[in-house]
C-alpha cells in the first residue's frame, strides 16, 4: 500500500485554506493545517473530522517563529501550499518591521519555503497570488516598510506582485528539484475581505456580483497541486470573464512577472532581509 502524500497548507482554519486542506484529505494525503489561531485549527480540523490531520501554530509575521514551526516538521512534504494571506488591513508592521503584507504575504512564505527547501525535493510548490498583482507597477523597495507612505490595497498589489515573482523564480532556480507553480481564486466570498469598509464591499458586489464559495475558489490552488501535466511556472486561475470566476485554466502571467532582472532582485532582497540562501 502506497504511503500518503504528505501536504502543508498555511492559513488553514478558514476560507480558501481550510478547503484546499478538506480537499487534499479527501483525496488522502496526511495534511498539516498550519495557522495562528490554536482554537480556530482545531475547529477546523474538527470539521473535516477524520485523522490524517495535524494542527500547528504558524505565525507568518514573525520570521523567529517561522523558523520555530519548521524545525517541528521533521517528514518530507509532497505538497506546499503557500496560501496565507492579509488584505488591505490598517496600516502595521510584522515583528521584523515589514509592511503586514509585504511581510505576511509574500517575505514570510520565502522563509517557510526556505526553510523546508530540504524536505521538499520531488514537491510541488503552490504559492496563492491574485488578479491584483497586475495593479502593482513594480515594487519600492525604499517603503517595504512603509517608510514613505502607505496603500492598503496598493501594498496589497504588491505583495501579490511578489509572490508571483516568487513562484517565477523559483521555478528557475529550483527546477528539477521541485515543481513550483501559482494559482489564483478569482472573487471568493472569505474572512480576506474583512478589512474592507462597507462601501468598498458593497461596491465590489455590485460590480462582480454574487461571489464564488470558498470551495471553488480553492480549485485554481489544488489544479496546480495535483493534476497531471502542470508544469513549473504555470499558473491556473478562473476560467470566466476577466479570470474571476469558473473553474480552473491557465491564468495570464505579464511580462513584469517573466521579467527573470525582477525576480533576482527580490530574491536578493529576501536573500538579505531573511538571511536564508536557497535554493
Amino acid at each position: 500500500m502506497n504511503k500518503p502524500k504528505t501536504a502543508l497548507v498555511t492559513g488553514a482554519n478558514s476560507g480558501i485554506g481550510l478547503e484546499i486542506a478538506r480537499a487534499l484529505h479527501a483525496g488522502g494525503a496526511h495534511v498539516i493545517m498550519a495557522g495562528r489561531n490554536a482554537e480556530a485549527l482545531r475547529a477546523a480540523a474538527n470539521s473535516i473530522g477524520a485523522d490524517r490531520l495535524e494542527t500547528r501554530i504558524l505565525d507568518l509575521a514573525s520570521l523567529r517563529q517561522i523558523a520555530d514551526f519548521a524545525a517541528t516538521i521533521d517528514q518530507k512534504i509532497d505538497i506546499l501550499i503557500n496560501n496565507a494571506g492579509v488584505m488591505t488591513p490598517p496600516q502595521s508592521l510584522t515583528e521584523d518591521g515589514y509592511e503586514l503584507q509585504f511581510g505576511v504575504n509574500f517575505l514570510g512564505h520565502y522563509a517557510l519555503t526556505g526553510h523546508l527547501y530540504p524536505q521538499l525535493e520531488g514537491a510541488r510548490v503552490v504559492t496563492m497570488s491574485s488578479g491584483a498583482y497586475k495593479q502593482a507597477g513594480g515594487i519600492d523597495y525604499n517603503n517595504l516598510r512603509a517608510e514613505i507612505s502607505y496603500n492598503a490595497y496598493r501594498e496589497y498589489a504588491i505583495s501579490k506582485y511578489a509572490d508571483m515573482l516568487f513562484m517565477m523564480q523559483l521555478h528557475r532556480l529550483a527546477s528539477p528539484y521541485l515543481l513550483s507553480a501559482g494559482a489564483h481564486p478569482g472573487v471568493t466570498a472569505t474572512a480576506l475581505s474583512r478589512h474592507m469598509d462597507a462601501e468598498t464591499y458593497n461596491a465590489a458586489l455590485q460590480q462582480f456580483g454574487e461571489l464564488m464559495p470558498a470551495s471553488q475558489g480553492a480549485l485554481p490552488a489544488l489544479y496546480a497541486a495535483t493534476a497531471p501535466g502542470v508544469k513549473g511556472g504555470d499558473y491556473f486561475g478562473p476560467d470566466g470573464d476577466m479570470e474571476l470566476k469558473g473553474y480552473p485554466a491557465p491564468a495570464e502571467i505579464t511580462d513584469a512577472v517573466k521579467n527573470e532582472a525582477a525576480g533576482q532582485q527580490l530574491w536578493e532582497f529576501a536573500r538579505q532581509a531573511t538571511g536564508i540562501i536557497y535554493p
